[in-house]
């Protein structure tokens, strides 16, 4: 790409950045959005607002056979949202670029696989996440982005903020999870978070400012899962299970 045009893609790129954040699009849509125009920059190595249909239909062809359609989809509406707010033209893939509708039924986990994913887990925080994510049915970040505020243990409930569709809600919180989550917080009493992103000192995890690393936990997941032996794709529960009593006082 030459000098003035990447200049010019560059101009155009931190633009899209500032709109997907005012319109506030969750930091893993902007990622995979700001992605998509990237990707796309790199494939024909110019500045995409330069791009006629016959190029869009080559590109969404060679992708079609490279990607997933789910990343097909992410591609097409990040492209969509940078064409029409960022260079303000029009955009007519929307219904000529359309992955298959495949309904699927994702694999559950039953209280007995649960609970040896759990006693399997080395690790308290670990242990504790796990407990925290399946006796509550929360997502992954839901789960690492709690904070201590936002158990109520009178009440019995946490409150999730933002969740998907950005919407609050509160969960029914077992006395099992509440013991566990208490057990862990006691560890680190780290003034805010639930599971600091850190270890070595108690210092150190003190003064961590993030939760829980996404991609180190998801790892430690599948690890767990791996150990015990359960080939389901999906680890996710239809709902609060009641779980049998498990052990947090080890590792």
């Amino acid at each position: 790409m030459k000098p003035v045009e990447a200049n010019r893609f560059e101009k155009l790129y931190q633009r899209h950045l500032r709109l997907l954040k005012l319109q506030g699009k969750r930091q893993k849509t902007i990622d995979a959005y700001s992605r998509a125009v990237l990707r796309i920059g790199e494939y024909f190595d110019c500045c995409p607002d330069q791009l006629s249909t016959k190029q869009l239909e080559s590109y969404f062809a060679k992708l079609v056979d490279s990607h997933s359609w789910s990343t097909v989809k992410i591609d097409r509406n990040g492209l969509q949202f940078y064409w029409r707010y960022v260079l303000k033209k029009d955009w007519q893939w929307v219904n000529i670029i359309k992955p298959p509708k495949i309904h699927t039924i994702p694999d559950i986990l039953t209280p007995a696989e649960i609970e040896r994913l759990i006693g399997k887990t080395r690790k308290l925080r670990y242990r504790v996440f796990l407990l925290t994510t399946y006796s509550m049915g929360l997502r992954l970040e839901e789960a690492l982005s709690l904070q201590v505020g936002d158990i109520d243990a009178g009440m019995k409930r946490v409150h999730v903020r933002r969740g998907k569709g950005h919407k609050d809600r509160l969960v029914p919180l077992p006395d099992l999870t509440l013991r566990g989550l208490r057990e862990l917080w006691c560890r680190h009493r780290h003034p805010r978070l639930i599971f600091p992103n850190a270890t070595g000192s108690l210092k150190k995890i003190q003064q961590a400012t993030t939760h829980m690393d996404r991609g180190g936990t998801q790892k430690a997941m599948k690890t767990v899962v791996a150990e015990c032996g359960i080939k389901k794709k999906s680890l996710s529960t239809p709902s609060a299970t009641a779980l049998p009593l498990i052990c947090l006082n080890a590792g």
